[in-house]
């Protein structure tokens, strides 16, 4: 059993997080933390989810989880989850940089408001990424958004990554939001720019480590 959790209380976050790994032929079990923020955005909104979170990282490791994936791409509470669980514990973000790392030279990340680029600018630093990285990009599209309105946010996020190709020389474009799932479908631009979505990542990475 795979469980990915959804820090935040947007069940329709969970159900795209789900769908996005089942895209990829990984069966999940999609869980939602009903107690946490209904979006991650910033440290604040961070440390709010943190003890419900790490509330059902115990209950999916009793359950019997093989691999728990953390479905926030600020990779929230990924290390007392890690030292909680029994089974191995995937955060989207770290995910995310190592296929970009292994993609090409160098990366860039386009995420929600500028609040968040520090949170995963230092996590890119202390993964040991900071080589392979172009920049950090806001494209101020609120998390909830992208969800409740993806037909206006998607051509914003769409025009930070040509802006990323464009500006940081890069071919590799994280999207640093696990609301993003659906962007990669919306983008056709260009066929030499790949994109990483974290959630399909970590759900691949999942399915080798519950082998």
């Amino acid at each position: 059993m795979i469980v990915i959790i959804n820090p935040n209380s947007t069940k329709a976050m969970t159900d795209a997080m789900v769908h996005a790994a089942l895209c990829v032929g990984v069966t999940v079990e999609g869980w939602t933390s009903h107690d946490g923020p209904a979006a991650i955005q910033g440290p604040e909104d961070g440390a709010a989810c943190i003890p419900p979170l790490l509330s059902l990282v115990r209950q999916a490791s009793d359950a019997g989880a093989r691999v728990i994936i953390i479905g926030c791409f600020d990779d929230t509470g990924l290390e007392p989850a890690r030292e909680i669980a029994r089974c191995p514990v995937i955060g989207i973000g770290q995910a995310a940089y190592h296929m970009a790392a292994l993609a090409g030279p160098r990366f860039s990340v386009v995420t929600t408001l500028p609040v968040s680029v520090p949170v995963l600018e230092q996590n890119i630093q202390r993964y040991g990424f900071a080589p392979y990285l172009g920049r950090v990009r806001a494209s101020g599209v609120a998390v909830l958004a992208l969800e409740s309105d993806l037909a206006t946010a998607a051509p914003k996020v769409i025009a930070e990554i040509d802006r990323a190709v464009t500006e940081d020389d890069v071919k590799v474009v994280v999207l640093g939001c696990a609301g993003m799932v659906e962007i990669p479908e919306l983008y056709d631009k260009n066929e030499n720019i790949r994109l990483i979505d974290g959630v399909k990542m970590a759900a691949r990475l999942a399915a080798v480590l519950s082998l």
